[in-house]
């Protein structure tokens, strides 16, 4: 079975925006960094669920969660996803092969992915549980770092992990909250549709970019504290794409465009 190979194949067909950084990547950081991507997407895609109620989204974090705490340098691909058959017909298969990404990244750092993606369906399932409830700045910054900032952390520890690259460890937060705050400007309508909000009572739309930027002005400051090298290439695309889906929001349109995409990739890998 070749583990790099099938990531790269379904990472390409779950987030074209991270597949280009992530297989640019050099040997044992590339395995390392998709071993998170993918993770995160496999728990990720039970909080976003449409037909599943919100008791069983947590019951299924939880399991997720166990699973990784239970792991020992023996596991195989089955003790990951214990008990998660029941639910074949209904997960993705994203989400059903979490033990191939688990076990993808180098022993060396493998649990460090494993503790971060338990911690994470965690705290996906308390947010499931409350019905993603968003009142405050507070509560949205609770969680952008649930699901986001935390993700800065630990791609600093895989950076650290890789040739020793130190970062600020708020900054990094920062970018996470950035990424993740864009997202949900992008995907309000379809959020509402589906009964969830994660923009606090009272705020407008301005006031969310204003969050964003705030944030992405960490993630800036993050990217630009990075020598040239692989830490650095990875981060730029991400952040200019953010940056441009929040250019052309702001000027009423809902998305960027195919073309927008690769123009802002080419701008970041010059």
């Amino acid at each position: 079975m070749n583990l790099r190979h099938n990531a790269l194949e379904v990472l390409k067909e779950t987030s074209r925006t991270f597949y280009i950084p992530i297989s640019m990547l050099p040997s044992g950081l590339l395995e390392s960094v998709a071993s998170a991507y993918l993770c995160m997407r496999a728990i990720d895609e039970v909080e976003d669920h449409p037909e599943l109620d919100n008791s069983t989204k947590a019951k299924i974090l939880h399991r997720i969660s166990l699973n990784l705490q239970a792991a020992t340098e023996n596991s195989t691909l089955e003790d990951f996803s214990r008990d998660l058959s029941q639910y074949q017909e209904i997960l993705p298969d994203v989400t059903l092969r979490v033990g191939e990404w688990a076990m993808l990244a180098p022993e060396s750092i493998g649990p460090r992915i494993w503790d971060a993606t338990a911690a994470m369906a965690d705290r996906m399932a308390y947010w499931s549980e409350t019905n993603w409830q968003i009142e405050t700045e507070s509560d949205l910054d609770q969680y952008t770092f649930s699901v986001a900032g935390a993700v800065g952390l630990l791609l600093s520890d895989l950076w650290a992990w890789h040739d020793g690259t130190q970062t600020n460890r708020s900054h990094a937060i920062g970018f996470g909250r950035g990424l993740q705050s864009v997202n949900i400007i992008r995907n309000h309508r379809e959020d509402l549709r589906r009964g969830v909000s994660f923009i606090p009572k009272g705020w407008r739309m301005e006031d969310m970019h204003v969050y964003a930027r705030r944030n992405l002005k960490l993630a800036d400051q993050y990217t630009k504290s990075l020598s040239a090298g692989p830490a650095l290439n990875f981060c730029k695309i991400p952040l200019t794409l953010a940056y441009g889906t929040l250019d052309i929001m702001a000027l009423g349109k809902e998305k960027l465009t195919r073309s927008d995409v690769l123009a802002l990739v080419n701008q970041a890998t010059r």
